[in-house]
């Protein structure tokens, strides 16, 4: 029955969704994945509410879904001028503007029901996550900093998991927060500067940008800032070595994102924006064995 519902021209049309959403790429899901997992482990003490975890984990999904149609809906008329977003839906004229709306508009809808099952707090901070993930493709016209408007929606994934695991928010909620704000700027300037000659033809800002020739010691000083905000996690959070040594795998990670944009062609500079992927997962594992009591702490 559902076979002969799919007829081609449908077909076609939900690829174009599926492009369109990004989820044949979901590196944006992990980067936006590891630190809410970061902050539900810590917030639980390594027991996160199975519940919770769920909905976190689906709200990321189509939260980032969200987040690129309506980047796609406000660059509609600027990818078809940069070499790497030429061929996406929108800028081929594959989706109608129209028809990106109601898709961002659904996901949203998607979004927030599920959020609607945890609490008050996590849902005042919802709106406010919904407010900055639109501001940001628009942030690109106005100012050098939207990887800076991006980090602080993404980050705020951080104080709803909290939120909604514990009802509350605490100092480390927050500390999180900035850590993630952080981290953000670093791997999106990485993405900017694949991007960044075509960008300045095309008048459109970014951190990159701004930062110019002096992106690789910014970039450097921002990841001295993450890896000393990381290490306060873990000291106030009280993990231990195992979350310690994670850190480190972690700090190694981000020495070869430096190799990686050393000379600023645009391939190392995306190949490191994913390479972030695996500094959160680090992170990620070294919370969880702390927390699992396989390991001693001390």
């Amino acid at each position: 029955m559902i076979r002969s519902l799919l007829t081609p021209a449908l077909k076609e049309r939900l690829r174009q969704y599926y492009y369109l959403t990004r989820l044949h790429r979901p590196i944006g899901i992990f980067l936006l994945l590891w630190p809410t997992l970061w902050a539900l482990w810590i917030a639980s003490a390594g027991k996160p509410s199975w519940g919770v975890l769920a909905i976190f984990i689906a709200g990321v999904v189509l939260m980032r879904s969200a987040g690129c149609v309506i980047n796609d809906y406000a660059d509609r008329n600027i990818d078809p001028h940069v070499a790497r977003t030429r061929e996406r839906p929108m800028g081929t004229g594959k989706v109608a503007p129209r028809e990106a709306l109601i898709l961002f508009v659904v996901l949203c809808l998607c979004a927030f029901g599920l959020v609607l099952l945890t609490n008050r707090l996590t849902v005042y901070l919802s709106v406010g996550a919904l407010s900055l993930a639109v501001l940001y493709p628009f942030a690109k016209r106005y100012t050098h900093l939207p990887q800076v408007v991006l980090g602080m929606a993404f980050a705020l994934a951080v104080p709803m998991a909290y939120a909604a695991q514990t009802g509350a928010l605490n100092k480390l909620a927050w500390l999180i927060y900035v850590v993630t704000v952080v981290w953000a700027v670093i791997y999106d300037t990485m993405y900017a500067m694949a991007d960044r000659e075509d960008d300045l033809k095309i008048g459109v800002k970014s951190t990159a940008i701004l930062f110019g020739e002096a992106d690789r010691v910014i970039l450097l000083v921002l990841q001295v800032l993450l890896f000393l905000g990381l290490f306060l996690v873990g000291r106030q959070a009280e993990l231990g070595w195992p979350y310690d040594t994670a850190v480190g795998v972690a700090g190694l990670f981000a020495l070869y994102q430096q190799f990686l944009i050393r000379r600023r062609e645009p391939q190392g500079c995306l190949a490191a924006f994913i390479n972030n992927h695996w500094l959160g997962l680090s992170v990620f594992v070294g919370i969880v064995i702390s927390y699992s009591g396989l390991i001693g702490k001390t």
